[in-house]
């Protein structure tokens, strides 16, 4: 759906499996204080990274070994990385290492099962790629996961690190696809990623104010930077360009960001006209 390259992938080890004994029977598995939010994170940062050792890491190294590739393993907290071996060289934006990233702070929800391919299938003579049947975290999700990610950038006026143009990117392949109308329209969806942000990943706007996840969602939500930040923005995505992330052809950056406004005005002018009712 997103039509780029990813050499990353994200898994959700569903908090209630990894921490029953905080979690509890709670109707929705969030904490109600900040002090009980620390107890939660610690648990997970303690707990995630020696399951990813002893558990994940090992089943991946037999089936290096067993199909006798040329990768390895390592270990980095709650990230495991698979390095292989490069077949040819770009520009260095994409290392050549696949790198699962673990999270536990949260179920995943809302998923279902979905059957994923390689794009490469029947393209590579002599070679089959396996299909997989995955629990996969919903697209509308997905969406105002990106969508508040993009919020909280544009309010700080700055860009942390490298490789965040792609959430622009995604996010108007999302609209495509018709998933940012559906999300816009489920509140209950939007509310629920708001509730989790604000007591997960709280930030701070370039004033040092609370970022306000709820009123983002609820009709104010910004999804074009300005002034350093959108320059920055648009050197990342230039990068991303030229190495050939995208699978179809790339719109230019202005055109990119002028999508986003529009989904900007459309997110927010559904959303005060739902309040309104």
């Amino acid at each position: 759906m997103i039509q780029r390259f990813s050499e990353d992938v994200d898994l959700t080890y569903d908090i209630r499996a990894i921490a029953p004994d905080l979690v509890g029977e709670r109707a929705e598995p969030l904490p109600t204080t900040r002090s009980e939010e620390k107890r939660w994170s610690k648990a997970v940062r303690d707990r995630l990274p020696k399951w990813v050792v002893e558990t994940t890491q090992p089943l991946i190294q037999d089936a290096i070994a067993a199909q006798g590739l040329s990768a390895s393993t390592r270990a980095d907290g709650d990230k495991l990385f698979i390095d292989y071996e490069a077949a040819s060289s770009g520009s260095g934006y994409v290392a050549p290492s696949v790198m699962l990233e673990f999270g536990a702070r949260s179920t995943g929800e809302p998923a279902s099962l979905r059957d994923v391919s390689c794009d490469a299938n029947g393209l590579i003579e002599g070679v089959t790629f396996p299909t997989v049947t995955p629990r996969v975290m919903h697209a509308e999700r997905t969406f105002w996961e990106k969508a508040t990610a993009i919020h909280v950038f544009c309010v700080q006026g700055r860009l942390r690190g490298e490789r965040f143009a792609r959430h622009w990117h995604d996010l108007v392949r999302l609209d495509d696809a018709g998933i940012a109308d559906l999300a816009i329209s489920d509140r209950d969806l939007a509310s629920a990623v708001t509730r989790h942000k604000r007591m997960f990943f709280p930030e701070k706007t370039a004033d040092g104010t609370p970022v306000d996840y709820e009123a983002a969602v609820h009709g104010h939500v910004q999804l074009v930077p300005n002034g350093e930040a959108r320059t920055a923005l648009a050197a990342d995505y230039a990068h991303m360009v030229d190495d050939g992330l995208l699978l179809e052809g790339a719109e230019r950056f202005d055109k990119l960001i002028d999508r986003c406004l529009a989904v900007a005005d459309h997110a927010n002018r559904l959303a005060n006209e739902i309040s309104k009712h």
